[in-house]
């Protein structure tokens, strides 16, 4: 079944109270209403925590930032202002795992790990950004901890010294397909990459970070065999801040979800076969041998007195051999059919 992590991101726009509405949204029972199914909710949860002593140079970090979308003066200032402490964290960390979900932490830089002194995510996020940044990827390797690394700013050789890097500690490491453009346009998603992925990396997880507009992408993504999928989330995509636009707000996010269980449903085994569920249908609307005239007791069955017609719960043409040649017990009527108890 597909995990599928709700990426909260800094969608929480610095409030604690904020992040455990989306934590809710998350958690939120699914259900298929056609046919009355309980679904399985979100797997994960995921925060982003940066160190800012580690982020940014100075002249960035000073630099005026007058967009509608700022929460400071300065960039250094409105960085500071979406950041929560290891505390507030911690407090979000619990109040997720109380509602059944998984905790996923993306970790920005080394220092960023002093949040493990107070809890332990299910997994460690490596940014795309920070695929390059190999004296971080070692020092999370080093936790031990579940890894999943996104790929939306490198290529083979980038990802091939990451995997090396990480696998110095372990191998526990899941690979994320992703664009690093936002929102994703489609002609740039090329899903395909997932299946060269899962031919070129079988021994890892591979899965799918979305940011294009909408579901129909993950969910296709499922389907081409993402075993994880990564969505932005957000209560209101009207909301300050530069991810709200893309991310999926509550319909769109029970709708991705309940698509994607129903679709972890539709997936099967490499087989064809008539499923049970298909007889009534089968019984009602495949043809069988029929008479396409008056026919009397005593007739002998010839190939021009049949044709086939509905239900299917008959002779099939296939079988015409059991039918033609026969001599019929009873008078049929035109156009019913020829059951085997009509025939000696």
């Amino acid at each position: 079944m597909t995990y599928i992590i709700g990426e909260i991101g800094q969608n929480h726009n610095g409030s604690v109270d904020l992040c455990k509405l989306l934590v809710d949204v998350a958690a939120r029972p699914v259900k298929d209403d056609l046919f009355g199914n309980d679904l399985k909710q979100m797997d994960a949860v995921k925060l982003t925590k940066r160190d800012l002593s580690q982020e940014l140079s100075s002249t960035q970090m000073k630099s005026l930032y007058n967009s509608p979308h700022s929460f400071g003066e300065t960039y250094g200032e409105h960085r500071a202002f979406l950041e929560l402490n290891d505390e507030e964290h911690f407090e979000v960390y619990k109040y997720t795992k109380e509602k059944g979900l998984d905790f996923v932490e993306t970790l920005c830089a080394i220092g960023c790990l002093s949040l493990l002194k107070l809890f332990t995510p299910d997994r460690l996020k490596v940014a795309s950004r920070d695929l390059t940044n190999l004296p971080l990827l070692s020092a999370l390797a080093e936790t031990k901890i579940p890894i999943i690394v996104s790929t939306g700013m490198s290529g083979v050789k980038e990802l091939d010294l990451a995997l090396q890097t990480i696998n110095k500690y372990h191998n526990n490491i899941s690979i994320l397909h992703c664009v690093s453009e936002y929102p994703t346009r489609y002609e740039n998603v090329n899903l395909k990459t997932i299946t060269y992925l899962k031919k070129q990396y079988p021994q890892y997880s591979i899965g799918y970070s979305d940011h294009t507009i909408g579901i129909s992408t993950p969910i296709a993504a499922v389907a081409m065999g993402a075993e994880i999928i990564e969505k932005h989330i957000t209560l209101d995509r009207n909301l300050k801040g530069t991810d709200q636009k893309g991310s999926l707000a509550i319909e769109g996010i029970y709708r991705m979800v309940r698509d994607i269980r129903n679709l972890d449903a539709s997936m099967g085994e490499e087989k064809m076969e008539i499923v049970n569920s298909v007889e009534s249908a089968r019984n009602k609307l495949e043809r069988s041998i029929a008479t396409n005239k008056n026919l009397k007791k005593g007739s002998i069955i010839t190939e021009e007195d049949i044709h086939l017609l509905s239900p299917g719960n008959g002779v099939k043409w296939v079988d015409k051999n059991h039918v033609l040649g026969k001599e019929l017990i009873s008078d049929i009527q035109k156009d019913e059919i020829i059951y085997l108890k009509n025939i000696k």
